[in-house]
């Protein structure tokens, strides 16, 4: 039985897309968790929100409803993105790709 480089590298390659996509779904949600806490809004609202709308979207809609600055408010939603990821980090490891060999 030969070794199949290619089948290798395609599954490899869907492992590692998926393993991505979920960090980054994980990262954005934990993130629009922390930023409600951080406006004292409910953190289910704003989560359900992303699958909705993009995260400036978010942030315009956050913006207009509740008359807050856009500077500040990007100020607070790019802590809370560090923060998600340091928090995953801690989690779930470094979601950098695994490099073959």
């Amino acid at each position: 039985m030969a070794f199949d480089l290619r089948a290798a590298l395609l599954r490899k390659e869907e492992v590692e897309s998926a393993r991505l996509m979920d960090f980054e779904f994980r990262q954005r949600a934990r993130t629009f968790r922390l930023l409600a806490d951080a406006l004292g809004a409910s953190g289910d609202e704003l989560v359900g929100e992303i699958a909705l709308s993009d995260d400036a979207g978010i942030l315009d809609r956050l913006v207009a409803d509740r008359s807050l600055d856009r500077a500040e408010l990007g100020a607070s939603y790019a802590r809370c993105r560090a923060e998600a990821y340091r928090q995953l980090v801690g989690e779930l490891g470094d979601p950098t790709p695994h490099r073959l060999g």
